[in-house]
């Protein structure tokens, strides 16, 4: 009953605009009979809470009548706060001052501005709709006067905290929670709600980092316990006989030195012209099943979240490094692609088939790149005895699929990862810029391949599916790409609206060698879309494919186990198109969104914690110079990157003194002498601090080197 009067309302009183209606006036236009008085009550109730009316004076409004509008707090910073308008799904900023006291999560009216900020409307917070459940990290002090916790991002004010601080030590980085609220954020208090250590290590802050998004790595225990129930089961002999046996093929893994969940392998062999590829993939549709724990765990989860020399399995360890993962000399469960390719690296035909595999050796990069280059010793030459052959064709087909990559357009983006080595304490001993050779290069295209055929083939049975979709870039950021080659003095281009891939791809090729190559790539890199799951097949603009998915790692992403259930019911024939529609049908949205919104919660998760351990290995190098180049510049001042990959500000404040003008760009210019700072320029650093607790690192000019020869 009441849903009819929470429709009626917002707009009678929408019509009323300013006068507004008392609650009886609202009652009569409504209808409402005297028997329907507790429905109309509750429906005056819900349309408050949800921000559609106010109520003042003794009358109601409707919010928009009085230029209001309802919005969640998205994110805070020190002195500013963004929030997303319930109804326009648009993004507000709201100065420190004119947030009330609101925090991330609060349910809230606010008013827009006639001000913007950069490309954003600016408002401010009028009144509260429903506080959410807040909580956050931050620094405890132990004070004479009392403890208090200095926020890391909730704002630029210290908190009074209440209750127990057993356990707690000054310094600590913890985790705590609103308890009391007032006008403003000054009025606060908090508790303490974990502790995990001196926030000057790493470890302790990324900890914290992982808590407060809801990253666990333990397990429930009914996940626990149907994992170890399925390793101790093994594999069923009745199992084998309804695979395809490929035990005896010659199947290997390649992977980092460190890995331990193996999901893919590979096989290759020649056939007068034609190339026989089989990617064989843990099958962990078969022990993951539907509406168990296990299941259910994973989609929360959604991906395996690795940073530093640490993962947090998507799941537990007993599958992902045991009974699913394709060690060597084990027997194991496989969802093998077998794919017949053209000698020009066409891709004729695929099928996918259950089978069962027996790994000749377990793979390592960096060992296979010394066999491709020549340089491999005795001792790698005998593991690899049995594989040695399929290494230069596995080689051959490679630069074909790549040289096929190409062609196609796909731009060819190089990013400097990073590899932080730790010492036995969890301390951070060192970063190098992360390798990539040639046998990475042939994983990633026969992983391409498979992935390309699995979407392929759902695409034409029309049956549901999860698709990794890129779309076209964002016009506004190709004419930053655009500004900045122009400011590198590159050939200007033709970049607007839906660009050809093959564009991107040659203004990567022209700056390729260049001292500047790696600022072009990052912008071409930021000009793009974020790639994400869906359930219709747009394409991929980054790989210029028509059809792609993610088929090749179920044992850390759950769209691939997802497609894996899929796919499995289509090869074994359980069941017809028909029933697959109607048992996937609605799944594979829930899926898709799910694991997008668990894949940027990750990459935030390891970029932040990345950065702690950055800040930590930059302590013990405070005061030391080193040779950098300016990567991105802001009216703030400018990043300079390191050829270990680690980047630092050199704040306005830390120049020489004078009158910096910045614009908008890739310059910040000294107005009187001309003296200019732009992105590309090489420059020598002095590290002048580090905040590890926030992942912060600053850099000054180097002072000139005097000379002691005179």
């Amino acid at each position: 009953m009441e849903i009819k009067f929470e429709q009626k309302i917002p707009v009678l009183l929408e019509k009323a605009g300013k006068k507004g209606m008392t609650y009886k006036e609202l009652s009569i236009k409504c209808k409402a009979k005297k028997e329907e008085g507790k429905y109309f009550r509750l429906a005056v109730q819900k349309c408050k809470a949800a921000g559609l009316i106010l109520e003042k004076k003794g009358k109601f409004f409707a919010t928009q009548s009085k230029g209001l509008y309802p919005a969640v707090i998205k994110r805070l910073h020190k002195t500013y706060g963004f929030a997303e308008r319930l109804e326009q799904k648009d993004e507000v900023f709201i100065l420190g001052s004119k947030l009330k006291g609101a925090l991330a999560g609060d349910k809230v009216m606010i008013r827009l501005s006639k001000h913007t900020r950069g490309n954003l409307p600016e408002g401010e917070v009028i009144s509260f709709i429903e506080a959410g459940e807040v909580e956050f990290t931050g620094i405890a002090h132990l004070t004479k006067g009392g403890p208090f916790i200095t926020p890391d991002d909730i704002g630029n004010f210290d908190l009074r905290l209440e209750g127990s601080v057993k356990g707690v030590a000054d310094g600590d980085k913890v985790t705590a929670k609103i308890t009391k609220r007032g006008q403003g954020h000054r009025d606060l208090r908090a508790k303490v709600v974990k502790s995990f250590g001196q926030a000057t290590r790493a470890a302790a802050c990324c900890e914290a980092i992982l808590n407060l998004n809801g990253v666990t790595p333990e397990f429930p225990p009914q996940v626990l316990e149907e994992a170890k129930f399925l390793a101790q089961r093994g594999i069923k002999h009745k199992e084998l006989l309804n695979r395809e046996d490929l035990r005896n093929e010659v199947i290997f893994t390649i992977d980092g030195a460190d890995s331990k969940d193996l999901d893919d392998a590979i096989s290759l062999s020649k056939y007068q012209d034609f190339y026989i590829l089989g990617v064989h993939i843990a099958d962990v549709s078969y022990y993951v099943r539907e509406k168990t724990a296990l299941d259910e765990e994973a989609l929360r989860r959604g991906t395996s979240i690795y940073y530093a020399n640490k993962v947090v399995p998507m799941l537990p360890k007993e599958l992902s490094n045991g009974i699913c993962s394709l060690n060597p000399d084990e027997e194991r469960l496989a969802f093998s692609a077998i794919m017949t390719l053209s000698k020009d690296g066409k891709l004729l035909d695929y099928d996918f088939k259950k089978s069962v595999i027996c790994s000749r050796v377990k793979g390592v990069y960096s060992e296979v790149n010394e066999i491709i280059a020549g340089t491999a010793g005795k001792e790698i030459l005998a593991k690899y005895r049995d594989v040695l052959h399929v290494i230069p064709l596995m080689k051959e087909l490679s630069d074909i699929l790549h040289h096929n990559r190409k062609l196609r357009g796909a731009p060819d983006i190089d990013t400097a990862e990073s590899k932080l080595i730790l010492d036995e304490n969890d301390r951070i001993v060192d970063i190098v810029p992360r390798q990539r050779g040639e046998a990475e290069e042939m994983i990633e295209e026969f992983m391409l391949t498979a992935n390309e055929a699995a979407a392929t083939l759902a695409k034409k049975l029309q049956i549901p599916f999860v698709y990794r979709v890129h779309e076209y870039p964002d016009g506004e950021k190709l004419n930053v790409l655009k500004e900045t080659l122009q400011a590198l003095g590159l050939p200007a281009r033709e970049i607007k609206g839906n660009v050809p891939s093959k564009v991107l791809s040659d203004i990567l090729d022209e700056a390729k060698g260049k001292p500047f190559y790696p600022i072009v790539s990052r912008q071409v890199l930021r000009s793009m879309a974020k790639a994400k799951y869906s359930e219709t097949p747009i394409g991929h603009y980054g790989l210029a494919l028509e059809n792609y998915a993610h088929f090749t790692s179920p044992i850390r992403r759950y769209p691939d186990l997802t497609i894996h259930r899929i796919l499995s019911d289509v090869v074994t024939q359980k069941r017809s198109a028909s029933d697959i529609k109607k048992r996937y049908s609605e799944f594979v949205g829930r899926s898709a969104n799910a694991s997008t919104e668990a894949e940027i919660s990750a990459m935030k998760v390891e970029r932040d914690c990345e950065d702690c351990y950055k800040a930590e290995y930059m302590e013990d190098h405070v005061g030391e110079s080193f040779d950098g180049m300016i990567t991105s510049v802001t009216s703030f001042g400018f990043y300079v990157g390191l050829p270990n990959t680690v980047e630092g500000l050199v704040r306005i404040e830390a120049l020489p003194e004078g009158q910096y003008q910045y614009d908008g760009l890739m310059e910040l210019k000294e107005t009187h002498t001309g003296n200019a700072f732009r992105v590309g320029d090489a420059i020598r650093v002095t590290c002048s601090g580090v905040d590890v607790n926030a992942g912060n690192i600053d850099f000054v000019p180097a002072e000139p080197e005097s000379d002691e020869n005179g």
